[in-house]
């Protein structure tokens, strides 16, 4: 069976340790959380980072020099992928695996072209994408994580969250909608709620898109300038274009208390469109393990046509237009 390992991977400069953490330390955080990340295997998931000199990880990106995708290599890499991503679906139904996949990244950072590629051809009924509005008057009032909660994975799932409770930690966080103790307390709590969601049988997969400056002002004005872009831009979009350097601090704080052992992030350059959309398929594919089930090929049977005959019926038909 064609593997996923053969395709195009994360581009990872540095794959040794995460951003913000020296090599051999505990993630920062109180004693209990220490003491998990000191428990837990720290083997059991692949890890995969991206290791920035500069504090901006869009500044020291490899892809840079790296030659865009043509379209048609692009769509012959991506039918490779979405015939995997079957097999996979297969096999999650068949097992009744649960998988969590968060992503995470700047307005502009390619999340949605992403997640659209990731589930094109797959069942909607299997993976199912989250993407919630801004909270409710009620929801205000409730455990912070409680709306997110009800939409993880149940058996024979696959649930991609585009954006989730990391809100907290980036746009609530630098707009002001919640205090800094709000902040602190989510970024100290997270772990020991990530950790609950895989002790439940969760295979969760959080990924960061990283786009650079530059290339997110071109995609922020192509949604100006674009009809087909407008509604991807909103108020809040535009107040958060002018604070850069705030989400940078926000993204670094949120590595460093959340990157763990049993849920680390996993950062992915997302320049050149086509290709962070393979690289992060291809990631996917080798973070669940799965195997291709043996099934019978089906087959049409024979029909006969004609035997019955409609009546007229005052039907309203769509004209067709010489395009």
């Amino acid at each position: 069976m064609k593997r996923a390992d053969q395709f195009m991977t994360v581009n990872a400069a540095n794959p040794a340790n995460p951003v913000g953490q020296q090599s051999g330390t505990s993630p920062p955080g109180n004693a209990i959380q220490r003491q998990i990340y000191n428990t837990y295997n720290n083997s059991q998931q692949e890890r995969i980072y991206v290791m920035a000199q500069d504090k901006d990880l869009g500044k020291n990106q490899s892809t840079e020099t790296i030659k865009k995708l043509s379209g048609k290599k692009y769509q012959k890499q991506l039918k490779s992928l979405h015939t995997e991503l079957v097999k996979l679906q297969a096999w999650v139904l068949a097992k009744g695996l649960k998988v969590c996949v968060i992503f995470e990244g700047r307005d502009g950072a390619g999340k949605g072209g992403t997640i659209k590629a990731l589930t094109e051809r797959v069942s909607p009924r299997v993976f199912r994408v989250v993407a919630l509005p801004a909270p409710t008057e009620r929801e205000k009032t409730q455990m912070y994580v409680q709306r997110y909660f009800s939409h993880l994975p149940a058996a024979g799932e696959v649930v991609i969250f585009d954006r989730s409770w990391y809100n907290r930690a980036g746009v609530e966080r630098v707009m002001g909608f919640c205090t800094p103790q709000q902040v602190q307390k989510f970024l100290a709590d997270t772990p020991l709620v990530e950790r609950a969601i895989v002790e439940s049988g969760i295979i969760l997969i959080k990924y960061w898109l990283e786009v650079g400056p530059d290339e997110q002002e071109k995609r922020l004005r192509a949604r100006i300038e674009d009809g087909r872009k407008t509604w991807k831009l909103s108020e809040m979009d535009i107040q958060s274009f002018a604070l850069w350097d705030e989400y940078t601090k926000a993204r670094d704080e949120m590595f460093a208390a959340t990157d763990t052992a049993w849920a680390p992030w996993f950062v992915a350059h997302s320049e050149d469109k086509k290709r962070v959309r393979l690289n992060v398929i291809s990631h996917l594919l080798k973070q669940v393990h799965y195997e291709e089930l043996q099934q019978e090929k089906n087959k049409l049977p024979k029909r006969k046509t004609g035997h019955y005959h409609s009546p007229e019926l005052p039907l309203k038909i769509i004209p067709d237009i010489a395009w």
